[in-house]
């Protein structure tokens, strides 16, 4: 089990709803996509290492949660803007994307 942390800590992470609007794989790499993700009113970049488990065409228009206020790092040449969330699943830690149960707002706060 991991270290315990306060809610205010906690609160310092912000989560919101994304939507999928562009996704792409990234050149060069078997395990990375490329995916242009709206979050309520601003756009972002993200590269994710979720391309051996879903194919770019699949997640276009899909809700996802998105971690926006991680600081951007470049990967492969590409800034990446935020991090999608996923629960790593099984011995391999194969990724599952973490969405909402029902539409909302591109944006939406995860609270």
């Amino acid at each position: 089990m991991s270290e315990y942390i306060d809610i205010d800590y906690f609160r310092k992470v912000d989560l919101r709803v994304g939507e999928i609007e562009q996704a792409e794989r990234v050149s060069g790499s078997d395990k990375l996509l490329r995916i242009k993700v709206d979050i309520g009113g601003e756009k972002r970049e993200i590269v994710a290492g979720i391309a051996g488990q879903y194919k770019p065409e699949e997640l276009v228009g899909r809700q996802i949660v998105v971690v926006v206020n991680l600081q951007p790092k470049k990967i492969r040449g590409i800034w990446s803007q935020g991090m999608l969330l996923a629960a790593s699943v099984g011995e391999e830690g194969i990724p599952v994307l973490i969405q909402p149960e029902k539409k909302v707002p591109p944006g939406s706060r995860i609270t």
